[in-house]
């Protein structure tokens, strides 16, 4: 059967997608933090400026503007 056969693929991997989600949440506050430590001119360069990054670094490690 159809349903069967989907069920029991998720229940051989049941965190699959959770590892997946755990190493972006990693790499997006690592992005967060190198921001944060980079000079106003720095910023400037790439079109942001230090009340973006202060906003963007106070947002929870789930909050992915890109929703990866």
């Amino acid at each position: 059967m159809k349903g069967q056969k989907g069920f029991v693929l998720m229940a051989k991997r049941p965190f699959s997608g959770m590892f997946q989600r755990m190493a972006r949440w990693q790499a997006l506050h690592q992005e967060r933090q190198l921001l944060a430590s980079l000079s106003d001119d720095a910023l400037k360069d790439i079109g942001l400026n230090r009340g973006d990054v202060e906003q963007d670094r106070h947002l929870h490690f789930w909050q992915d503007p890109l929703r990866k």
